[in-house]
């Protein structure tokens, strides 16, 4: 992995972001002595972070269906909530 200084990115960061999509390699970026970001490619932020879209998506699936829920109580019945949920318009 390689490693570049804050500064550095500041003043060639179109040159570091055409390194990192030609190598596909996380990119380290320190300010001082420590690490302080990665540059990642968009394909390698959604594999390692998928969980936490994931997560993201269950939410939103969730406020959904308790949104319909509360629909149900004015008499909706069972068939019209699944095509809701399925996104087909009533």
């Amino acid at each position: 992995m390689e490693e570049v200084n804050a500064l550095k990115v500041r003043n060639n960061l179109g040159e570091i972001l055409d390194r990192l999509g030609r190598t596909g390699r996380p990119i380290l970026i320190s300010r001082g002595r420590k690490i302080r970001a990665v540059l990642v490619t968009p394909e390698d932020f959604k594999k390692r972070f998928l969980d936490v879209s994931s997560e993201e998506e269950k939410a939103r699936f969730l406020r959904e269906l308790r949104s319909l829920a509360a629909k149900s109580r004015e008499n909706l019945s069972s068939m019209d909530l699944l095509r809701q949920i399925r996104g087909y318009k009533s």
